[in-house]
């Protein structure tokens, strides 16, 4: 697999993530007032200020969630279905790892699915591929997670195929396929967040497996986005989630990762 975009990728998100390019702002600002800059000082800490105030104020995250979770809506379970991919994301792999107890996290609705859909399609095969997305080796797999929560629910293991040593929706896309040898013309449901699910489809596309999406894990209130919601924290989180997934499909695009 492709290493040298993985690392690339990791290194230049530490840059451009938003709360990377606030702190940086912080210390420019720090270090004109050091240098005795004052006025370039006062302009860039009022400037960050008016910033933060922003992302406090409104939901800037999911203003960027909504036009990718949109081309999506929830769906109604298909009658015929061959296969099923759930995409890892969902499981806190640090968490679990540290309590040796299954931890969810943001994204967890696609662990949940699996089971409910495990259950429904009790016929069709269910792949569950994610290893782990940090350069740091932490010890367990998003995949490994997923086993102890689907036992944890009653769900027997042998219902389970893992996929256990992808790095990021391309490996996800290109190892489940190698490991799945998917016939054609064979319904296969893909899960994954609502936001990741038009870069997830355009992956599995490239690799020649078209799928069927079952989003799951909204962020945007629909409905309701053009509200005062006061709570940086939350909206940060947000607001990096949503451009990490804005940037990831732009680059998919441009290096012909994605169709």
């Amino acid at each position: 697999m492709d290493s040298t975009f993985f690392y690339v990728a990791k290194l230049a998100w530490l840059l451009v993530a938003v709360d990377s390019v606030l702190l940086i702002w912080l210390g420019l600002g720090v270090l004109c007032l050091y240098m005795g800059w004052l006025n370039a000082a006062r302009r860039l800490l009022l400037n960050l200020a008016l910033v933060c105030l922003t992302i406090a104020l409104f939901p800037l995250g999911e203003w960027l969630f909504y036009p990718l979770e949109q081309q999506h809506l929830p769906a109604s379970l298909p009658t015929q279905v061959d296969g099923i991919v759930v995409l890892g994301g969902g499981e806190a792999v640090g968490l679990s790892h540290a309590w040796q107890q299954v931890a969810l996290g943001d994204g967890a609705e696609r662990l949940t699915a699996m089971v409910m859909l495990a259950n429904a399609y009790p016929q069709a095969p269910v792949v569950f591929t994610g290893g782990s997305g940090s350069m740091v080796q932490q010890g367990t797999t998003g995949a490994e997670v997923a086993k102890q929560f689907v036992q944890s629910m009653g769900l027997s293991k042998s219902r389970l195929t893992l996929e256990s040593q992808s790095r990021n929706t391309v490996e996800n896309a290109v190892l489940t396929k190698a490991m799945m040898q998917p016939k054609p013309g064979q319904h296969w449901l893909l899960v994954t967040s609502a936001f990741h699910m038009p870069r997830s489809l355009a992956v599995f596309c490239k690799a020649g497996w078209p799928m069927q999406p079952y989003p799951v894990d909204y962020r945007a209130q629909k409905g309701n986005l053009l509200r005062f919601d006061w709570g940086f924290a939350e909206h940060l989180r947000n607001l990096n989630n949503a451009f990490k997934e804005w940037l990831g499909l732009a680059a998919y695009k441009l290096t012909d990762k994605a169709c």
